[in-house]
């Protein structure tokens, strides 16, 4: 069964690999490491496995699901699917093995869209030319400061069919990025107890990257105290532009 996601941008989560470790200022109010610690107090068998301390925490160790691949294959009706909301597949201690099989399971459900996002640029694009590429597959990097412009070199070098930012959370006016080959750019506020402020300005000026190179642009949210609590409008609209599905493409 799917897990149904409150994420905007996608329709369901789809998690064979859990855990992680932070590498970024973007990881430093991590949700997935909170969440984690409640999911292993509570007895979830996937959450089990401790981190390290340092980088990590209680249940957020790396842990791959074998029991977790066919899912996706029981999945009837079409979606776009969010892959590892609680992991990031290019970990280090992820098995290329173990990311083969994944590829191979999204390849095998060339009906659903699978979204991958990583921290881990540098070994997605050591990792690329080893892996099989279908049609089916958006691959994102976050970045969420000026010292993360560089995942977009690597992104860049992937043959994915969609390639994809992810601004959030935004810590800063990330300047005059080249978008040169990306699909989609989705922008975003952080949220949460200590949730760093997001300037208008710097949404705007990735607002009117992405309009002048006609890539879609899509705002998640404002966040706060808790994601919805100031909305997701900017200039008195909300931006909830997606890639052209491929299908329709020349």
């Amino acid at each position: 069964m799917a897990d149904k996601s409150g994420i905007e941008w996608t329709d369901a989560t789809w998690n064979p690999v859990t855990g992680c470790d932070q590498v970024s200022p973007g990881c430093d109010h991590c949700y997935a490491l909170t969440l984690a610690k409640r999911l292993k107090a509570m007895g979830s068998p996937k959450y089990q496995n401790d981190g390290d301390p340092r980088t990590s925490g209680p249940g957020f160790g790396v842990t791959v699901h074998p029991d977790a691949l066919d899912i996706p294959r029981r999945w009837r009706s079409p979606r776009t699917v969010f892959v590892n909301s609680m992991s990031d597949l290019f970990h280090a201690r992820v098995p290329i093995s173990f990311v083969r099989e994944v590829f191979a399971v999204i390849k095998d459900c060339p009906q659903h869209n699978f979204q991958l996002l990583t921290k881990r640029a540098t070994r997605l694009r050591r990792l690329a030319g080893g892996l099989e590429w279908p049609a089916n597959v958006w691959m994102g990097v976050s970045v969420e400061a000026r010292r993360q412009t560089d995942r977009l070199d690597d992104l860049k070098a992937v043959p994915a069919a969609v390639r994809f930012v992810s601004a959030e959370p935004l810590l800063e006016d990330l300047g005059q990025l080249d978008l040169t080959g990306v699909d989609w750019l989705i922008a975003g506020g952080e949220s949460g107890p200590s949730a760093r402020p997001v300037e208008a300005s710097w949404l705007r000026s990735l607002r009117d990257q992405c309009q002048a190179v006609s890539v879609p642009f899509f705002f998640k949210q404002w966040g706060g105290q808790t994601p919805k609590a100031n909305g997701r409008t900017l200039d008195e609209r909300t931006w909830d532009e997606l890639p052209e599905p491929l299908t329709q493409r020349a």
